[in-house]
């Protein structure tokens, strides 16, 4: 039996099936592109079904890359965590398409519980805010909008869960369990409490009966039926992406920070056994759960980050490929004024603004393609740095920053958030440390490790470093801009 582990990556998208060794390198990868609908503006959909066969075919290639599934001792999951599954536990088939993260369908009903006066009780007991970004209003969107997804709630076959349940569920054949990280994020479960709380599930309407057991990040879970690899193969991690990153950075220390720079851009900063809660509307979460215990972070999460690469690539042919923008933001001195705000599906962290929408500022007949790339990768920096304001404001001032996600490769930006924090910038040679961390985990719930920490030291790879250079007075200057064009957004 070997000490590899496979992890069931999970991103809003693609799908992916990544082998790890024991000492965290990469053995084998394999990858598709999972379908994004948008039937409405605003609205972000997946097919629950899609993911699940675009996962089982990513793993079995990968099985049949390392020799068979006699070379893979266990199987770690980490996944998009806000997007909501519906599913019948009699046939285990989606009842209506996932409700991905991005969404903002729910925006009416989150303003009016905020309307009621609930949002001060609700995140002190959850951590989080009475936004569209949660699990648990989309959930009730679903009961009273699917008649499928009701007609199941009232039978009691009705089983929700978000993409790591949803996968374990089809893996083991039934088990329904969800991670204490995702469900953290549901706004149905207090950051001190056990599991889902049956007030909270009240107050947003979503049966209690049709949610999972909350359940440790490593431990054994069950295991994939011996149908899907030839043979069968425990599941001994679970964690949302965030959290995931944040461990695979090895951020297990009260005051650690990473910030992963994906779809979305999110910042934890460890907190220890700390309940967080937060004067500037950062959010309160769980980051990890060993043998009933946890360890709690404080989370700021920008709603749009590669995506708006992706929309430069994809609706505005600004760029054939996301690298590209790196080469053109090096092409130019400055954006020539331009600002973009990248409010393409609201305003996360620290505005909360749902009802914002992106807007582009300070364009000529001078703009041209090297000045909207370099303005999106300045957003990323801009936008951190109104993170970093509030998490000083929280005092939970930064001292270094730790990176990864997919555009943290690239240096230029790497560069621009030293300088527009001033404060080191750290990151891995592996930037996929979101993968790296859902194996840390499994290898410590199979036993491969005596601990999480233990596990982290061996497997966390070498580090770059950027050191802040900018000028004073132009970082000033570059962030008067930048709050003048987020009060046009």
């Amino acid at each position: 039996m070997s000490d590899m582990i496979l992890v069931l990556d999970e991103g809003t998208t693609s799908t992916r099936a990544m082998l790890f060794g024991a000492d965290g390198s990469l053995k084998g990868m394999a990858q598709q592109e999972i379908t994004q609908h948008y039937p409405r503006s605003g609205w972000v959909e997946h097919d629950a079904a899609e993911i699940w066969d675009k996962t089982v075919a990513c793993a079995r290639e990968v099985v049949e890359q390392t020799g068979g599934a006699d070379q893979i001792a266990c199987i770690g999951i980490t996944n998009q965590r806000e997007t909501v599954v519906a599913w019948d536990k009699t046939t285990g088939e989606p009842l209506t398409r996932a409700i991905v993260w991005q969404d903002r369908r729910t925006a009416d009903f989150c303003e009016a519980l905020r309307g009621q006066g609930r949002e001060a009780d609700v995140q002190r007991r959850t951590g989080l805010l009475l936004d569209p970004y949660f699990s648990g209003t989309k959930m009730r969107w679903m009961l009273d909008n699917e008649p499928g997804v009701r007609a199941a709630a009232d039978a009691g076959t009705l089983a929700f869960g978000t993409i790591e349940s949803w996968l374990v569920w089809k893996l083991t054949g039934g088990n329904h369990v969800s991670d204490a990280s995702n469900a953290s994020r549901t706004l149905l479960m207090e950051l001190g409490g056990a599991g889902f709380d049956p007030g909270l599930c009240d107050l947003i309407g979503v049966p209690h009966a049709a949610l999972p057991q909350v359940v440790d990040n490593a431990g054994q879970f069950g295991s994939a039926r011996e149908e899907f690899f030839g043979r069968a193969i425990p599941i001994t991690g679970l964690v949302g992406d965030q959290q995931s990153a944040t461990i695979g950075q090895a951020c297990l220390n009260p005051g650690e920070t990473k910030a992963t720079y994906g779809t979305g851009a999110f910042v934890l900063t460890n907190k220890g056994g700390e309940i967080p809660s937060s004067d500037n509307r950062l959010l309160g979460t769980v980051l990890y759960q060993l043998d009933g215990a946890r360890t709690y972070a404080i989370e700021g999460s920008v709603f749009v980050a590669g995506s708006l690469v992706q929309w430069l690539r994809d609706s505005l042919g600004i760029v054939d490929v996301a690298a590209q923008t790196e080469e053109l933001a090096r092409s130019i001195e400055d954006t020539g004024g331009v600002m973009i705000v990248p409010a393409l599906s609201g305003l996360g962290a620290p505005h909360w603004r749902a009802d914002a929408r992106g807007v582009i500022t300070g364009l000529s007949f001078a703009t041209g393609k090297a000045e909207l790339a370099r303005a999106a990768l300045e957003a990323m920096a801009h936008q951190t740095h109104d993170l970093a304001e509030a998490y000083a404001a929280d005092g939970a001032r930064w001292e270094s920053l730790r990176i990864d996600g997919g555009m943290s490769a690239n240096d230029w930006m790497a560069q621009d958030l030293a300088d527009m924090l001033g404060l080191p910038v750290e990151r891995p040679d592996f930037v996929e440390t979101t993968a790296l961390g859902a194996a840390m985990l499994a290898a410590t719930g199979a036993g491969l490790y005596p601990s999480l920490d233990s596990a982290a030291q061996a497997m966390r790879g070498k580090l770059s470093r950027f050191d802040p250079k900018m000028d004073d007075s132009v970082r000033q200057g570059r962030l008067a801009n930048w709050r003048k064009a987020l009060a046009a957004s």
